[in-house]
């Protein structure tokens, strides 16, 4: 075998093991579709009864996820999805609380159309809103939205940072008072008088 027939052999192998990963990144409850030559997947989740999304693979380009019964979108959920271009999220029964706010703002960068067709289904203030439309009032404000880790770090962050600010206030007087010894010990001594001493 010449170096070209490997060089050959090794990018079909290369290719072959890629394909079969995006096979199995295909999640178990939606049909995946390759695109062929636009080099991503469509991924066809759309009236499976879902009430989670399912992990993606990083290349769907096509994601349909209507007709589901998907109340929120875990916050990171989508990121990965870089080289999207279609989004179907319609008739789920969107629980439009705080906790959609990640969903909201992914499909404002993302998917305009999308967002404009997700309609509220939960709380009863907003039954039947479109998503877009909600108001920072009407999402609500969750009472806990940081875990309780995240306060303990707050507070042990707050407190270093003090530590560092008296430590360093504590540092600029100890030199200020050093350089005035520093002069009041060279004023004692019969040579001219330092720079240092004013």
């Amino acid at each position: 075998m010449n170096k070209t027939e490997f060089i050959t052999a090794a990018g079909f192998a290369v290719s072959l093991l890629f394909h079969m990963t995006q096979a199995e990144a295909c999640p178990a409850s939606c049909d995946c579709k390759s695109l062929g030559d636009t080099k991503g997947v469509q991924v066809d989740c759309s009236s499976r009864e879902l009430t989670a999304v399912p992990a993606l693979p990083g290349d769907t380009k096509r994601l349909y996820l209507q007709n589901n019964s998907l109340t929120s979108v875990p916050p990171g959920a989508l990121d990965s999805l870089h080289s999207l271009e279609e989004l179907k999220t319609s008739d789920n029964p969107w629980n439009c609380d705080c906790h959609i706010l990640y969903l909201r703002l992914w499909l404002e960068d993302v998917s305009a159309p999308s967002l404009a067709k997700a309609i509220c289904a939960t709380p009863a203030p907003v039954r039947m809103k479109p998503l877009r439309q909600l108001t920072g009032n009407e999402l609500g404000s969750c009472k806990r939205l940081l875990p309780i880790k995240c306060l303990e770090f707050f507070w042990r962050d707050l407190v270093l940072i003090a530590g560092a600010i008296i430590t360093l206030i504590l540092v600029a007087w100890a030199l200020k008072f050093s350089k005035k010894l520093v002069c009041q010990l060279n004023l004692r001594q019969p040579a001219p008088r330092a720079a240092c001493c004013r």
